[in-house]
């Protein structure tokens, strides 16, 4: 069991890694494609245009995730839950501890809407 996390955990490390270098590659390849002649600019290494990515991700993405992931899901499900009956929300919480498929909830949430 333990074999099989170690297994997946080096199959991400490798994914991301290689996810990381093709990137690399590519803003290099560009960069070294349209800066010297639209901007003047002189060509970048690798390592550079790694550096740039890092750079572009600190100040336009951060280091936080996807902004925003679940936070609709949230809102959501509490706007959800608030317009929800004391039964309903009993079957609810059936519904999630016995496992059920997330079909059979949603065919029931329509039913009683």
């Amino acid at each position: 069991m333990k074999g099989r996390w170690v297994l997946r955990g080096l199959k991400i490390g490798v994914i991301g890694i290689m996810a990381v270098v093709v990137f690399g590659f590519v803003v290099m390849s560009l960069w070294n494609w349209l800066g010297p002649s639209v901007f003047g600019a002189r060509t970048i290494s690798f390592w550079q245009a790694l550096g740039i990515l890092v750079l572009s991700k600190i100040l336009f993405g951060g280091f936080r995730g996807r902004p925003g992931y679940g936070g609709h899901w949230r809102r959501r499900m509490s706007s959800r839950w608030e317009q929800m009956t004391p039964e309903e929300h009993e079957k609810f919480r059936q519904g999630v501890a016995g496992g059920c498929s997330r079909g059979a909830v949603v065919k029931e949430s329509r039913e009683t809407i």
